[in-house]
């Protein structure tokens, strides 16, 4: 995983390869990690128009080897990563 990837390949619990689109990678200085924001490609919106969006953080990879994606595992981070997600979604509605 780079900084700048337009789509990342991600394994499901099942072991399947899925394709997905990465929708925004951010710091944080306070976890000491980099989050990545994506979705699978050819999602299909709910009823609600929205689309489930996963996020996982990472190590970025040295000398350009992939990073790692890991588990979000604390509520802090989770609370984290919606704030930073409500502020892109609403950047984006206001272009």
């Amino acid at each position: 995983m780079e900084h700048g990837e337009k789509q990342i390949t991600v394994i499901d619990e099942n072991g399947n390869e899925q394709l997905c689109e990465v929708l925004f990678t951010f710091d944080s200085d306070e976890f000491e990690k980099s989050y990545v924001l994506y979705f699978p490609v050819g999602a299909e919106e709910d009823e609600n128009e929205e689309i489930e969006i996963h996020a996982s953080s990472f190590l970025p990879g040295e000398d350009g080897e992939d990073g790692e994606l890991q588990p979000i595992e604390s509520d802090e981070e989770w609370e984290m990563i919606e704030e930073m997600l409500n502020t892109f979604l609403d950047d984006e509605e206001q272009e």
